[in-house]
């Protein structure tokens, strides 16, 4: 190698820097032959609560100016802050502030993840896929399809044998789409013998090549108990169409309650409680998530003993997207007629309910040896301080959901953490900020590097050399809540 080039020992590849050139995964470089982190380092700022303020930052060798600072009002982020590998290394920062009359400390440390994933929801009553069913991204196994929630498709993404277990390309086609879906871009994923949806963090999904609008105000059957009273006296029968659970007004509970007569009304599919059908269609994208085009093909022919010419039968979508009216001939055939005025606001009522359709992304990761490491000496002590709520973690200061049981596994939701916290490394694996917040005694007994604790004062630089933000008004704050 060049005698000028530097070695950078930030992650596993170990990458050698010549002067002015980056690393292979753009987060370090060789500024006159020191290593240098490129991105910001972000510190938040909680009493800049609307907004936010960005000033380009750098880790440079400055002095502390002195001035005080609010350890109440400010918290240091992992986002630029630099990684603990080898795992040796205390974190790149651990400091210590007052608050409250209490001193604290935050350990902050940009996490190499190998075991990392994307829990991904997406809001559409479309039929994606069937569970279990590979989903791919750049034409490789990035992850699988898991369970369809009320309104919502769950799909699961990364982990690290996507990541690590198959080919060169598979991990970095992995990584590339955790690391686009965690810092909010879009991403297309292709689901076997199923769906193309286009995915981003807080906007609406695009399936097959149509945005989503809203998601189902529920399942059929919910659908009739929800809006029962509003279509009794102006129609005979209603027919809720959903791939899941069709309901039917007149046998459904909350028809016979308000004493809905019998239509004669015959539906194919599996029944399973009065008013409540299972499987009448296939799984589709079209009406209620069905594969049909043609509501009628649901029906079977009316009971002549019950029905009489001239019943009026409604059939809606669970999104009141799809609809039609009907009128039964002198045959009881059911014939099409355009949508009385009186039926339009019960329709439009169904849409109305439906929330808007949004794609969350929340990041999943276990926090392993490396993180750990960088906390204490003995790092199980830091698994029992977070499981016993004595110490609080967070990503990148926005909370997260600490799973139980053993180890640190964390879930976040990527929208409430600042723009462009992830980055990545080429081994493949996922960059990801975590800061541990406890009190400074605390830190002490679970065996913390105390000689590396610095107030937060000492990392304040001019404010040309700072990366400040507003802490997002709706998480809550850091420090704010009692730790035990």
């Amino acid at each position: 190698m060049a005698d000028d080039a530097i070695r950078c020992d930030a992650c596993p590849v170990l990458c050698y820097i010549k002067p002015g050139r980056t690393g292979s995964c753009d987060r370090y470089g060789n500024a006159d032959g020191q290593l240098v982190r490129l991105d910001p380092h972000v510190v938040l700022e909680g009493a800049v609560s609307r907004g936010e303020t960005v000033v380009p930052f750098l880790e440079k060798s400055r002095k502390w100016s002195g001035a005080l600072v609010s350890g109440e009002e400010t918290f240091v982020t992992a986002i630029g802050a630099g990684t603990t590998y080898p795992d040796y290394k205390p974190a790149p920062f651990i400091i210590s502030s007052e608050v409250a009359g209490v001193d604290m400390v935050t350990v902050v440390t940009e996490g190499i993840f190998s075991y990392c994933g994307v829990k991904l929801k997406i809001d559409t009553d479309r039929h994606l896929g069937a569970e279990c069913s590979i989903v791919r991204s750049q034409g490789e196994a990035v992850g699988h399809v898991t369970t369809n929630e009320y309104g919502s498709q769950m799909l699961s993404l990364g982990g690290v044998r996507h990541l690590t277990g198959g080919t060169r390309h598979e991990g970095t086609a992995t990584c590339d789409a955790l690391l686009n879906l965690c810092n909010r871009k879009a991403v297309e994923l292709k689901i076997d013998d199923g769906a193309t949806v286009v995915v981003q963090a807080d906007k609406a999904p695009i399936v097959d090549g149509v945005q989503e609008e809203r998601m189902r105000v529920g399942c059929g059957s919910a659908t009739i108990g929800m809006f029962a009273k509003q279509w009794f006296g102006k129609v005979d029968d209603v027919v809720v169409v959903d791939d899941h659970i069709t309901g039917v007004l007149s046998e459904h509970q909350a028809g016979k309650l308000l004493g809905v007569p019998e239509t004669g009304i015959k539906l194919k599919g599996r029944r399973s409680t009065p008013g409540r059908y299972f499987r009448v269609a296939e799984p589709g994208t079209s009406w209620g998530g069905t594969n049909i085009d043609d509501p009628l093909s649901i029906l079977a022919p009316f009971d002549r003993e019950v029905a009489r010419p001239g019943m009026r039968l409604l059939m809606v979508s669970t999104t009141g997207e799809h609809f039609a009216y009907f009128e039964l001939d002198d045959d009881l055939h059911p014939k099409e007629k355009q949508l009385p005025e009186v039926l339009r606001e019960s329709v439009a009522r169904i849409r109305e309910n439906c929330e808007p359709a949004l794609c969350t992304v929340l990041f999943m990761g276990g926090a392993g040896g490396s993180l750990r490491a960088g906390v204490t000496e003995n790092p199980v002590k830091l698994t029992h301080s977070v499981r016993d709520a004595l110490t609080r973690v967070t990503c990148g200061g926005a909370p997260v959901y600490v799973w139980p049981g053993g180890g640190i596994t964390i879930m976040a939701d990527v929208s409430r953490m600042p723009e462009d916290a992830f980055g990545y490394v080429p081994t493949p694996a996922l960059v990801a900020p975590i800061e541990f917040t406890l009190k400074l005694s605390d830190y002490a007994t679970l065996g913390g590097y105390m000689d590396h604790v610095r107030p937060l004062g000492s990392i304040q630089r001019d404010a040309d050399t700072r990366r400040r933000l507003g802490a997002r008004p709706d998480n809550p704050w850091p420090l704010a809540e009692k730790i035990k």
